[in-house]
């Protein structure tokens, strides 16, 4: 038989594994780590870089005083196409919400994830974004980072938990290397997608980031990703930072629930051609009017940062609109809240993207808006804040708001933009965001859906247990039913060929009725003339409960805790009978589970 590629690569590299299996997996897991972050680093500038000379190649030849060019309006859905039919006649799979397909992996899936995965997400979103596409990169490096160290870890028949350790270093490298920051990419892994994670655990994920960062630095140079002058902390700013808190609560909830209630309805039309239609033909109208949609908007935000004066001269019909003081913090409100419109047109028309970078472009919106605001209400004043700073600090808190991690989002933009002196503020607003928008928001945009399926980890190690644990695993079928209008002769007889003494009765139909228990028939087993005259049904108890098929763990122990059952009938939605499942062995799948997931 002729070998494949995927073969002789197998083969080449057979010698190696052996190798490396005969360390101990502690060992192994840290040299993995290294590797995992190296391929991450290397992954987080190909994505880069493509990006940048496909949006450059669209884009060079065009002329700087010449108008608007009509093709940034076509260029987006151009985009979207090429990778709806990359994604719908090549890949074949679902490769959108990276972040949340990776705490699925956690979660449902062993933490396996498709080779496939380990370059598809990165052709699909250089494409959506490279032309112009208004979602961020940083997901779907995400998703092939996860898949690097899952893959590598399944390669090298790791263990569950050194798999999920794996995963999290290519996680936790996709972000360091795209970013350029260590400490962030390691908050983010501990903070969104492990749980319950041990120290000994944050090594791999240090050397995973630092190898990373090393690899982007070397490629893409030392520069920060934000840089800007920044203006000192002063203390009399305290309560603006507290209003930038509350109004990036606000944008948080905004976020999450638009977002979610917009793809959903646009993924609601059948045809992904339809879908394609509508959505580029929305985004190229919101282009059209807000030239600041088009692709991440990183370049608004630098220009921000810098304290340019905005400027759309022939780049947009509202151009002349921005001449006015105060129209300029009122535009950039308006393209805060079409932001999730052109990002979900995005993503739901074909395109392949994040979230991860809306929600920073709209946070820095955000810190701007605010900014303006106030300089223009206190103009007449000594009184005066620093938009830069504001800018940055907005990042933060809609990152603490909308994905619920406010130490991720303290030291990302600490890190990105060398402006540790913000520290105060970052956590002042970062605090607030996380803590208000928890009050109208319990979960982040990248498990809301998920958590209301049941199959969200948590750090709460009972939970996250339950989740892991699946009904389909733990079901018995051994046992011999009878059905309800058996004479008592022949339950007798599916007795003596029995080994268990609970005896399921089910009707023509396969129809779970009840049950009948070896100790209610043991006093009549002897009475031959009760054999013809008595049936099952006369012997037969009603379950206290039912479980069915697809039900959530949480859900199973809150029924034997409620009846005081020691097993319960397994059915179908239509109540045909699959099994038993025993408290016994849910207790000893618990106990195996949970070394699993302590990461011990």
């Amino acid at each position: 038989m002729k070998k494949t590629p995927k073969l002789w690569i197998r083969a080449a590299l057979l010698p190696v594994r052996n190798l490396l299996n005969r360390m101990p997996e502690r060992n192994l897991v840290l040299l993995l780590s290294l590797g995992v972050g190296l391929l991450c680093g290397l992954a987080a500038v190909v994505l880069k870089t493509s990006i940048e000379y496909i949006h450059e190649a669209l884009t060079s030849w065009f002329g700087g005083e010449d108008g608007y060019n009509v093709l940034y309006l076509v260029y987006p859905g151009i985009g979207m196409l090429l990778s709806l039919l990359f994604v719908k006649y090549f890949v074949r799979d679902n490769i959108g919400h990276g972040v949340t397909k990776v705490l699925l992996a956690v979660s449902k899936n062993e933490s396996k994830i498709r080779p496939h995965n380990m370059w598809t997400s990165l052709v699909a979103s250089s494409v959506t974004i490279g032309f112009g596409g208004s979602v961020g990169a940083e997901a779907p490096i995400v998703y092939t980072g996860a898949a690097i160290g899952s893959n590598l870890g399944r390669y090298m028949g790791l263990s569950y938990k050194n798999i999920t350790i794996l995963l999290g270093c290519g996680a936790a490298g996709a972000v360091a290397g795209i970013f350029k920051a260590p400490l962030a990419g390691v908050l983010f892994t501990l903070e969104i997608l492990l749980f319950n994670i041990s120290m000994s655990s944050i090594l791999p994920l240090l050397i995973s980031t630092v190898s990373a960062t090393v690899v982007s630095y070397i490629f893409l140079g030392g520069d920060a990703v934000f840089a800007a002058e920044l203006m000192p902390f002063a203390m009399q700013n305290i309560p603006f930072y507290i209003v930038l808190g509350l109004f990036c609560a606000a944008c948080s909830v905004y976020f999450t629930r638009c977002t979610l209630w917009l793809e959903d309805k646009i993924k609601s039309i059948q045809s992904p051609y339809l879908r394609w239609g509508i959505s580029a033909l929305g985004l190229g109208l919101l282009i059209f009017l807000f030239p600041p949609l088009y692709g991440e908007g990183y370049g608004t935000v630098n220009e921000m940062l810098a304290c340019n004066t905005i400027n759309y001269d022939g780049q947009t019909l509202l151009a002349p609109v921005l001449k006015f003081t105060w129209a300029v913090p009122l535009f950039f409100l308006i393209v805060l809240i079409l932001k999730v419109f052109s990002m979900s047109f995005t993503n739901a028309g074909g395109g392949v993207g994040g979230t991860f970078g809306p929600t920073l472009f709209i946070g820095a919106l955000a810190g701007f808006v605010v900014a303006r605001t106030l300089n223009l209400v206190l103009s007449g004043s000594s009184l005066s804040v620093p938009e830069q700073n504001f800018v940055l600090v907005g990042m933060a808190g809609l990152m603490a708001g909308v994905m619920q991690a406010p130490m991720t989002a303290i030291f990302l933009i600490a890190e990105i933009s060398g402006g540790y002196e913000l520290f105060i503020p970052l956590i002042i607003t970062a605090s607030i965001a996380f803590g208000v928008t928890r009050i109208f928001e319990p979960y982040s945009i990248y498990t809301k859906r998920i958590a209301k399926r049941g199959e969200l980890l948590t750090h709460d190690n009972d939970q996250a247990v339950l989740t892991l644990l699946k009904i389909n695993d733990l079901i018995e079928d051994d046992f011999n039913s009878v059905r309800i209008d058996d004479s008592f002769g022949k339950l007798l007889d599916t007795v003596s060929d029995s080994r268990r003494n609970i005896f399921p009765v089910v009707d023509k139909n396969g129809k779970f009725q009840g049950y009948v228990l070896l100790d209610d028939i043991r006093p009549d087993m002897f009475k031959t003339e009760l054999y013809a005259t008595k049936h099952v049904f006369n012997y037969m108890k009603s379950a206290p409960a039912y479980v069915l098929l697809d039900e959530k763990m949480d859900s199973v122990m809150a029924k034997f805790e409620k009846t005081g059952a020691w097993n319960l009938p397994v059915v179908t939605k239509d109540r045909k009978y699959v099994g038993f499942v025993s408290k016994s062995k849910i207790f000893s799948a618990y106990r195996t589970q949970l070394k699993e997931v302590s990461h011990e």
